[in-house]
């Protein structure tokens, strides 16, 4: 069999439609000639010379039409129902032909035997393909992993019809929460539970479940996912809805349910005023335009149609690739926002105040910062320079260009810091406190919140690299947790908090529950289909534990169990549920910029010991995990300057 289908497969699509041509000619004549011997109930008939040419016009009138309905031109492997309105119109045409022409030629085919044989024509030509279809499709089934579609909707039975012309999985059955469809057929495959799942693991080897219902809220995903978690089971979903509606991605594009997924929730509608007040028709400024906050705050922007968009941005790359995204969407908009790339640095006072004189700049968003805990931790000197002063180089700047807003981009990690980078961002928020309280005329603002869902330097994108190269995935404590938020809720929310702002604000966002690090590695794992088991170290790695080894390696420099929101315990509601407002210390003008002054003397000289005291004597609550910083250029001037010392003094000792 398997001969005959490679052979068959190798022929050339013209000796394909030929071979087709003479087996429907066949298959004509020989459903005319049963037909005809039913309705006479004997074989007399083959002696009657004259009912062969109205069979043979007919069926030359039948392969015509069959040809121009387009049935040649489908591939047979991939034959569809929607074949049969072709064989449809190709049977009445051979029907009515054998009649029309037995009239005129007086053949004496009985009236009836149109009908008869067109009947067995149609279930003949059709039922001959199906049955072709199944045949080179069998080979394809001893490879496929069986899999059971979650969801018996429109999506479900769309990706059966996909799966189909596959190679990957074989559907045996889908499962649907809707007690309705529960026990129905739907595309020939039984409707069941979800109670029903370990049954089919324990009688089909099921490893692979695929969602197919892609308005599912993230509550209820989650529910499932838990549901399935026991069973070791691999999950896979269809794209979001947004992304089918927009033609991103088809129904087909399987992934794997991503922690994003999960953790993410059910976005509350943005208020479109609020989203509309510091951006419709107004000039734009996103500093870190290329970042992970700072590109999808351009994205948001954008869709609010302001008049002109300024990218402020260091990295030439990440410049580039938003704004080549951007001029994209603006086309898919219908927007006419000017869009305007700006290299630069917001440490280069100069070219943030030439940049914002020459276009007008109205509104700021302020995302620019070195954000990654750990690298700030080992280079101290260029994190304090960059987030604490670059941020006081634009809000003066603002400040004295009088810009109608000004919205800092702040995080959980400047409450109550362990590490300079959150002691940097709490810093940032009193430069701002203090230019509000001086009474000028720039509404600033800021806004905190936790970790993002995907960000660069975001835990969840190392976990899966770990995950796809085998592990061991790292977690650096038991007990660490974090709160997340998805990309564009944090987008949302942080323009609709800004335009709530008076002057002064410290808006927190609500990021909902904590996650524990280490759960969301064994729900990571999981999602895989791979079995997870947790280690002390690499020398406890043991295969016969499980798949995927959970190693935990200790808290890194600066790092710390718990974030926090609020430094106090006193948030006010807004009129969005998802803001808050917060009062915190501040300080004036007159009493913190000395001290910023001894800081920036401090960055200037490479002085570690009192960059850490002046960081110390500030209204932080910092508390540094280590006894003093350190900076890895620093370390190393000071050990090559040891390094001199002592060769100097040997060589004077000689």
């Amino acid at each position: 069999m398997n001969v005959h289908i490679e052979f068959l497969s190798t022929l050339r699509r013209r000796h394909k439609v030929a071979l087709q041509l003479v087996i429907d000619g066949a298959t004509i004549a020989l459903c005319f000639l049963v037909g005809m011997a039913i309705r006479l109930e004997n074989l007399d008939f083959l002696a009657n010379l004259r009912i062969w040419p109205p069979l043979a016009i007919s069926a030359v009138i039948a392969l015509t039409i069959f040809w121009k309905a387009g049935l040649y031109r489908t591939l047979v492997r991939f034959v569809t129902g929607r074949i049969l309105a072709s064989i449809a119109k190709g049977v009445a045409a051979f029907a009515v032909t054998l009649l029309i022409t037995n009239s005129l030629l007086i053949a004496g085919i009985p009236r009836s035997v149109p009908i008869i044989s067109g009947v067995f024509l149609f279930l003949a030509i059709g039922g001959l393909r199906f049955t072709v279809r199944h045949v080179f499709r069998q080979p394809m089934l001893v490879s496929k992993k069986p899999v059971v579609i979650y969801g018996a909707g429109e999506a479900g039975v769309e990706l059966l019809n996909s799966l189909s012309h596959g190679r990957d999985y074989a559907p045996i059955a889908f499962i649907e929460d809707d007690r309705n469809l529960q026990g129905m057929t739907v595309g020939g495959f039984p409707v069941y539970p979800p109670s029903a799942i370990p049954q089919f693991v324990e009688d089909s080897a099921l490893e692979v479940v695929l969602l197919a219902m892609p308005n599912l809220s993230h509550a209820r995903r989650r529910e499932i996912f838990v549901s399935l978690e026991s069973m070791n089971l691999e999950v896979k979903t269809i794209p979001g809805l947004s992304d089918l509606i927009s033609g991103k991605a088809k129904i087909s594009e399987l992934r794997n349910v991503s922690a994003e997924d999960l953790l993410g929730r059910d976005a509350v509608a943005p208020s479109k005023s609020l989203l509309r007040r510091n951006i419709a028709a107004k000039i734009v400024m996103v500093t870190g335009a290329g970042g992970s906050i700072g590109s999808e705050l351009c994205r948001q922007i954008l869709t609010q149609k302001p008049k002109a968009l300024v990218l402020f941005e260091i990295s030439e790359f990440a410049l580039y690739e938003i704004e080549t995204e951007l001029r994209e969407m603006a086309v898919e908009l219908g927007t006419s926002t000017k869009m305007y790339p700006v290299l630069g640095s917001v440490q280069n006072t100069n070219r943030l105040d030439a940049t914002i004189k020459a276009f007008g700049i109205e509104t700021i968003y302020h995302a620019a910062a070195y954000k990654h805990v750990p690298l700030v931790e080992e280079n101290v000197v260029e994190g304090v320079r960059n987030n604490v002063f670059g941020t006081l180089a634009i809000a003066r700047l603002a400040h004295e260009n009088n810009v109608c807003n000004f919205i800092l981009i702040s995080t959980d990690k400047a409450v109550r810091p362990t590490n300079v980078m959150g002691a940097t961002k709490r810093i940032t928020e009193l430069i701002c406190q203090a230019y509000a309280q001086d009474g000028s005329a720039t509404n600033f603002s800021m806004v905190r919140f936790g970790n993002v869902l995907g960000s660069s330097g975001s835990v969840i994108p190392r976990f899966r690299s770990q995950i796809e190269a085998g592990g061991p995935v790292t977690v650096t404590h038991r007990d660490i947790n974090r709160f997340f938020m998805t990309i564009p809720e944090a987008a949302q929310l942080v323009i609709q908090a800004g335009a709530m702002a008076r002057g002064g604000d410290v808006f927190v966002l609500d990021m909902g529950e904590p996650v524990k690090i280490a759960d969301l590695a064994v729900t990571m794992v999981k999602l895989h289909g791979l079995v997870p088991y947790f280690v002390d170290g690499p020398d406890e790695i043991n295969a016969d534990k499980g798949d995927i080894p959970i190693c935990f390696t200790g808290l890194r420099k600066g790092e710390k169990l718990y974030e926090e929101l609020l430094i106090g315990n006193n948030p006010s509601p807004t009129e969005h549920p998802r803001v808050m407002t917060a009062t915190e210390v501040a300080m004036s003008a007159a009493d913190l910029m000395p001290v910023l002054e001894r800081l920036l003397r401090a960055c200037k000289t490479f002085d570690l010991p009192e960059i850490q005291a002046v960081l110390l004597e500030l209204p932080l609550e910092y508390a540094p995990n280590e006894n003093q910083l350190s900076d890895l250029v620093w370390t190393a001037s000071r050990a090559h300057d040891q390094t001199k010392e002592s060769l100097k003094t040997v060589a004077m000792s000689r």
